[in-house]
């Protein structure tokens, strides 16, 4: 869909990550709220493709670019490329992620590093070409960075992803700070245990899965952190910046090693 003459261009959105999960979600809520959507993908060309389609089938524009956050800086210029070919960006979403579940002791330099460059390098770099662009513009703009509630506390075998986590969520903070005199806000979301392929519960029905440590007793649906990405890219949230918001079905509030690990409901009762 393009803008008829004298209207302004429909505002773009580049979403990393989003061939599935939370970033497909996203992208097509995004779409639903009359977006045009760049999405990039790293290994799942064909998901990625899925997603344009629903996005089509919105009537916005959809364009793709591959991404290998680990190899870095030139990755990100992917921002830059669907940017130039949608015509401009309004909305950076950064999704991209990846973890290890590995004994602090047992991790090498390799594990490590690409983590942090995945989780926490790579978004920072999108975020600058992102933030150019908007500037350039000189209409604002609006950055979400997903990060997890290990932004938040820690958990056993996670090092690398909650330092990479934690860190993303401080950068928000510094570019919400410093990105607010031109108009661009900066959030973080940070979901709890989504029913997503990083979990392996794609397509599950969250409603049916017992989560007895989790206050709401579910896992949460990539769709519900999708609905919150997208009332902070809207004019709705425009006095909102610098925040990060938990999309946990109250996880945090249990401590950080409870959450979806407990087995039974005694901790409810006094």
């Amino acid at each position: 869909m393009h803008a008829k003459k004298n209207e302004p261009a429909p505002r773009v959105a580049v979403v990393t990550g989003a061939d599935s999960g939370i970033g497909r979600a996203t992208a097509v809520r995004l779409a639903g709220q009359g977006m045009d959507i760049g999405i990039t993908w790293h290994s799942d060309q064909r998901g990625a493709e899925e997603t344009a389609a629903e996005v089509r089938g919105l009537g916005r524009r959809a364009d793709l670019e591959p991404m290998d956050l680990t190899r870095l800086p030139g990755a990100a210029g992917a921002v830059d490329r669907l940017a130039g070919r949608l015509g401009r960006v309004d909305v950076l979403v950064n999704n991209a992620g990846t973890g290890t579940m590995t004994p602090f002791l047992d991790l090498d330099p390799v594990t490590v590093r690409q983590v942090i460059d995945v989780d926490l390098i790579g978004p920072f770099l999108c975020g600058q070409h992102a933030a150019r662009r908007m500037i350039g513009q000189g209409d604002g703009g609006s950055i979400v960075n997903v990060t997890s509630v290990h932004e938040h506390q820690p958990r056993v075998g996670a090092a690398p992803y909650c330092a990479a986590k934690g860190g993303l969520g401080l950068l928000t903070q510094v570019m919400a700070l410093e990105l607010a005199e031109h108009g661009i806000r900066v959030n973080a979301v940070a979901p709890g245990e989504i029913a997503t392929p990083m979990t392996g519960q794609e397509d599950h029905d969250v409603h049916a899965a017992e989560r007895p440590g989790i206050p709401l007793r579910r896992p949460g649906d990539a769709r519900e952190v999708a609905a919150v990405i997208g009332f902070l890219v809207s004019e709705d949230a425009g006095y909102v910046t610098g925040a990060s918001w938990a999309v946990d079905g109250g996880m945090l509030r249990m401590g950080p090693q409870a959450g979806s690990h407990l087995e039974n409901d005694s901790w409810r009762r006094p």
